[in-house]
């Protein structure tokens, strides 16, 4: 198991759709438990495969003392209602902002060894695993934000430390609608 650096804001890779794993192989394995290990080492809620350069539908998740992984995961909504709440991510370390997202989700997905698993989860799980997905499409919980927040974002990245001013991120707007996965 090796921590991996955490690539930030404005990285391409992380506006890059990753790929389904289709190999259940070593790598797969030490890349889960890297991403597994980089997160618990960092202290966040989940890390997607991305966020350590790697272009697969892999994420981490350590949520209620509740540490796991998915792989390609896919996720259903069993009802309409929303959480509000603050939304921060390792990619742009110190900013926190609330963001809409559903309250309960059902994420399937697969194990390192190609086995199916379900997870049920609401609030932060909830929260983390919509997250996360957004990662393996390439999307950021900035694209999520209305107007006036994404714009209040983006002035406290400008002030952070870890902001390029040479070579500035971009935000888009969500591709998925009012805020909301699917």
């Amino acid at each position: 198991m090796t921590i991996q650096p955490i690539r930030l804001f404005g990285d391409p890779v992380l506006r890059t759709p990753a790929d389904p794993v289709v190999d259940f192989d070593k790598e797969l394995r030490i890349l889960v438990r890297d991403l597994t290990q980089t997160l618990l080492d960092e202290g966040g809620a989940g890390l997607a495969a991305p966020q350590i350069g790697v272009g697969l539908r892999v994420f981490a998740f350590d949520v209620d003392e509740t540490v796991g992984y998915l792989i390609n995961p896919e996720l259903s909504f069993p009802d309409e209602t929303e959480q509000d709440g603050p939304e921060g991510c390792l990619s742009i370390p110190g900013i926190y902002i609330d963001t809409k997202r559903r309250l309960n989700v059902v994420a399937t997905g697969l194990t390192e060894h190609g086995e199916p698993v379900r997870l049920v989860g609401t609030g932060m799980m909830a929260r983390c695993c919509q997250h996360e997905t957004d990662h393996l499409d390439g999307v950021m919980f900035l694209d999520r934000l209305d107007q006036v927040s994404r714009k209040e974002a983006m002035r406290q990245i400008r002030e952070a430390p870890w902001y390029n001013s040479a070579a500035p991120p971009t935000v888009k707007v969500s591709p998925h609608g009012s805020g909301l996965l699917r």
